[in-house]
């Protein structure tokens, strides 16, 4: 990873675009079918997470987190999330959701790229590694915008969506190691 002029990361895929769908259908992590198929649908439908999909969905991304999580109440995961998806000022929707208990930059990545109306790549070290960022991260806000701002540019040039783009970086990684 470098940095922009201005002292922002921008990232660069490691791997040829045409390979996305391919690297894409050998994704081999934990099965999400319910989590796209349902939740997906249901929380960008009614506008916020339940507690139990709150907690499916989290445990998916990090099953060490689940405890911490479950922890949190209805309401709380009801209007964090809320507030979270209707919110209009991008700091504001990855900050919210880390309100809740459990809840960090990479789960909160999750609940934006499975809730959100609006494309959202997941925050993982194996999809950072897939556009050059090696070390260590400290997440914070400009860091996350220019992430996002990567991945959309991605989708946007190769209309794959982001599902398929994120499986695709996750799998070039976990073949790499």
């Amino acid at each position: 990873m470098t940095a922009a002029s201005d002292g922002s990361p921008t990232f660069a895929l490691q791997f040829d675009a045409r390979l996305i769908p391919v690297l894409a259908s050998r994704y081999s992590y934990a099965p999400e079918g319910r989590i796209v198929d349902e939740i997906g649908p249901a929380v960008r439908e009614r506008g916020y997470f339940t507690r139990s999909e709150l907690i499916e969905v989290c445990a998916w991304k990090t099953p060490r987190s689940k405890p911490r999580v479950a922890s949190n109440t209805e309401d709380e995961v009801r209007e964090a999330t809320r507030l979270a998806l209707s919110a209009t000022a991008e700091g504001l929707r990855i900050w919210i959701p880390m309100a809740l208990s459990g809840v960090r930059w990479p789960t909160a990545s999750v609940l934006l790229h499975f809730g959100h109306r609006d494309r959202y790549p997941i925050l993982d070290y194996r999809a950072l590694e897939a556009l050059g960022v090696a070390e260590s991260v400290n997440y914070a806000l400009p860091f996350w915008n220019a992430y996002v701002a990567a991945c959309r540019k991605i989708d946007d040039e190769t209309g794959f969506g982001m599902r398929i783009i994120d499986r695709a970086m996750w799998q070039w990684s976990k073949e790499r190691s």
